[in-house]
């Protein structure tokens, strides 16, 4: 069998957190999404069954906050902004989504497939193959619209890649780049962010980031057992940004920042009426190209 590296294994955990979601009622969900569990393999969607009974449920969430303080309505909140971002981008005629870094979501099935845009997942091939497998499972096969890219992002040609599978570089994109920063090296952020200056104008970006001050170690934001594992025993967490630098950053590859979204905005928007609270130490990045 062949080895999995540390970043291809962490697919799992945000798709258990949205499966578990669907047992609140439809309204107080922050996520609507039903494809979740039947994306997951077989020992996992036991344990999200398990978690129809409200106790376990609860017990579940309060082990998450345990390792990290708040990565449960994170996870949660920044598949809603998502989620929200995407349905915008389609409803405004951009017509082709590219994820980047796709893991198991499940959004190009649940929003893109219906509004009649074409999906680009690229991922790792381990990743690319376990979707596949779970694709086959639950639809007989790839959904016509979607098309899944193996890729290495720090080695591999975005651009060549996408372009051998169909996608159009002159026509406005959406892409999605959730969850995915922290794990790569600066070079491969900066080979994507060159990948994506060439996208055409009138694309959109959404993308998170860890704050720099959590993986140097100077704020750990009630969570210093993830920074513990993430950035020190395991170090599958490289990459970093402050706020304040997010701007810049983009405008050196043509893109312009139009907002960023946290914790606060997060209780503003999703969590009235909901007994958890977002963690501080990942931000949400709204950008243009003009």
């Amino acid at each position: 069998m062949v080895k999995r590296r540390p970043a291809a294994q962490t697919a799992l955990g945000p798709m258990v957190i949205a499966a578990v979601e669907q047992f609140l009622p439809h309204g107080q969900r922050l996520v609507d999404d039903d494809l979740a569990v039947r994306f997951l393999p077989p020992s996992a969607r036991l344990m999200v069954r398990a978690c129809r009974w409200r106790p376990l449920r609860q017990l579940m969430i309060s082990a998450s906050e345990t390792r990290a303080a708040g990565i449960w309505g994170s996870i949660l909140c920044r598949k809603r902004y998502a989620d929200d971002r995407v349905s915008e981008a389609l409803a405004a005629g951009i017509g082709q989504v590219v994820v980047l870094g796709a893991g198991l979501d499940t959004r190009a099935c649940r929003l893109v497939a219906p509004a009649g845009g074409r999906a680009y997942e690229l991922d790792l091939p381990e990743n690319i193959t376990d979707k596949q497998q779970r694709l086959k499972e639950v639809f007989d096969g790839v959904p016509e619209g979607m098309t899944l890219i193996p890729v290495d992002f720090e080695h591999d040609d975005l651009a060549q890649a996408l372009a051998t599978r169909g996608f159009e570089a002159d026509r406005p994109a959406m892409f999605v780049w959730e969850a995915v920063t922290q794990y790569l090296t600066e070079d491969a952020v900066r080979r994507t962010l060159t990948f994506l200056a060439k996208a055409a104008p009138g694309s959109r970006l959404i993308f998170t980031y860890v704050r720099q001050d959590f993986l140097d170690g100077t704020n750990f934001y009630g969570a210093p057992s993830a920074h513990r594992d993430f950035v020190v025993k395991d170090r599958i967490w490289h990459f970093g940004l402050a706020p304040e630098a997010v701007g810049g950053l983009l405008a050196e590859y043509g893109w312009a920042e139009r907002g960023q979204v946290g914790p606060d905005e997060y209780r503003t928007r999703y969590l009235q009426g909901r007994d958890i609270s977002p963690s501080e130490i990942e931000r949400f990045v709204y950008a243009e190209r003009p």
